[in-house]
């Protein structure tokens, strides 16, 4: 099966291939730990595209931090008779330094994979620590040190705002808008027969103009909508906008598109062989 349907399969569906982008980064000899950077438009596709690739490479141990959660309050501190107070005192590891702790632990012996997301919340001190592990492959804390094994373990990094530029020169980047590649969709594709050519090319010319492709469940549920409900141009444009995640209304809507949707509908009507009768004044 390709990446393409695994990913859909987990949760994200794309026109993107990520195959290549990950042979980028798996092939490469590299002295540090890989990490993928995940970058995109705001919002949580690129959690999605994440956690799906997570699935989709059959990661034993999939790890996760958001830095915009809140810290869980720290467990009452019961000193017992012979407890010292230096050690009872210890402060506890926060979350993210558990994250990595465990990663490290997993990567011994398995492949490992660690999320960290919405970076853009976590103190810089964490950005300097973090790319010293990545380097180093070593983190240290109140509780000891940890080690990964850099064949094993991978990290993904997401944030809403540009990595701090030395993990940004560490990590190789794949963006999670997955409706910017294009598929060129047949009608065999989808079961239909030639007739439906002529509609399909003039949907083409819309995604084109408005530079957005459905994906293959979008594109199924437009073809739904034309064989069921779609007769005028308004109510494709309906259909456009409702079933594509990415798609812009403003554009779809934009004088230039237009006789592009006029176009597409009466296609649409030819191939359902609905007869168009034109009003004179």
């Amino acid at each position: 099966m390709s990446l393409r349907k695994k990913l859909a399969e987990f949760g994200f569906e794309s026109n993107d291939d990520y195959d290549y982008a990950l042979r980028c980064l798996f092939e490469a000899q590299l002295p540090h730990l890989r990490c993928l950077n995940i970058v995109g438009s705001s919002g949580r596709r690129k959690t999605a595209l994440a956690n799906a690739l997570g699935h989709a490479l059959d990661y034993p141990h999939i790890l996760y931090h958001d830095f915009t959660d809140a810290e869980p309050p720290p467990p009452p501190i019961v000193l017992g008779e012979d407890a010292t107070t230096s050690g009872a005192l210890e402060a506890p590891l926060t979350a993210f330094e558990r994250s990595i702790s465990e990663a490290c632990a997993y990567s011994e012996g398995a492949r490992t994979l660690l999320i960290l997301d919405q970076l853009q919340a976590a103190d810089f001190h964490d950005h300097i620590r973090l790319y010293h592990f990545v380097q180093n492959l070593e983190w240290i804390s109140p509780h000891g040190a940890a080690v990964a094994n850099p064949q094993h373990l991978l990290l993904m990094l997401i944030s809403e705002e540009p990595l701090y530029h030395s993990l940004a020169k560490v990590s190789f980047r794949i963006h999670a808008d997955a409706s910017r590649g294009y598929l060129e969709y047949r009608p065999e594709d989808f079961g239909l027969d030639a007739s439906a050519g002529e509609f399909m090319a003039a949907l083409g010319a819309v995604f084109d103009a408005v530079g957005n492709s459905p994906t293959t469940s979008e594109y199924a549920r437009i073809l739904a909508d034309i064989h069921q409900r779609v007769r005028t141009e308004e109510q494709l444009r309906q259909s456009l906008f409702g079933w594509m995640e990415n798609l812009d209304r403003a554009a779809l809507h934009a004088p230039p598109l237009h006789p592009l949707i006029t176009t597409a509908a009466h296609a649409i009507n030819r191939y359902l062989g609905i007869e168009e009768i034109e009003i004179g004044s």
